[in-house]
């Protein structure tokens, strides 16, 4: 329930029994006042104060309907859902399906990447605290972790053979740091990033002898 209209004695009363059955607080609202009422004369003509108490949407409701009028522009069947992860660190996960999702992916995630980026500028805007947000679809997010596990690893190994450092192609941050985990422990391989987004890049490189 995201409204309630109450009438009481007073409009003080009418919006505290909204209040009530909504669980909510004044600062969580918006209150308009339909009717001030009246206390009457000697019982006669008295009408009751009336009020319209509407919760106000949450950033991560906020940030939803901002995706979703983005994707319904892309794909008219697309719908969207969302889930709040953690507490201390919270991430906004959205999850877009619809009739032409390969559309919304893109190619390597480009369309995806875009779509998060947009909705992580947004909530950067209306949130004091740092907030992930990570937009997926059809999983998309897991297999391309587990791509670019593979491509860490026989990269590194290319590297260790031919003794020649490797640039992969520009990706974003969050990308850059799923490969750079992965080789974080692999001995004699170092990363690092270069250039600017969002044409950064990786490298994978010896580690450099330390000079004694």
């Amino acid at each position: 329930m995201r409204e309630v209209t109450a009438t009481g004695q007073t409009i003080e009363q009418a919006v505290q029994l909204a209040l009530q059955q909504l669980s909510s607080t004044e600062e969580d609202v918006e209150i308009t006042v339909i009717e001030d009422g009246k206390k009457g004369f000697l019982g006669f003509g008295a009408k009751p104060a009336k009020v319209l108490v509407v919760k106000k949407k949450t950033l991560i409701e906020k940030a939803y309907d901002y995706l979703l009028n983005i994707v319904k522009s892309l794909d008219e069947t697309a719908d969207v859902n969302f889930e709040l992860q953690g507490t201390k660190e919270q991430t906004f996960l959205f999850t877009v399906k619809g009739d032409k999702v390969a559309l919304i992916i893109g190619k390597r995630g480009n369309t995806l990447n875009a779509l998060q980026f947009l909705v992580q500028t947004f909530v950067n805007r209306h949130s004091k605290q740092l907030i992930h947000v990570v937009v997926d679809a059809e999983n998309y997010r897991l297999k391309r972790k587990e791509s670019l596990e593979i491509l860490a690893k026989k990269t590194a190994q290319t590297v260790l053979k031919t003794r020649k450092a490797i640039s992969l192609e520009p990706m974003p941050s969050f990308e850059r740091k799923i490969i750079h985990h992965i080789l974080t422990d692999m001995p004699n391989i170092s990363t690092k990033s270069v250039g600017q987004d969002p044409h950064r890049q990786l490298i994978i490189d010896l580690k450099k002898p330390i000079k004694g």
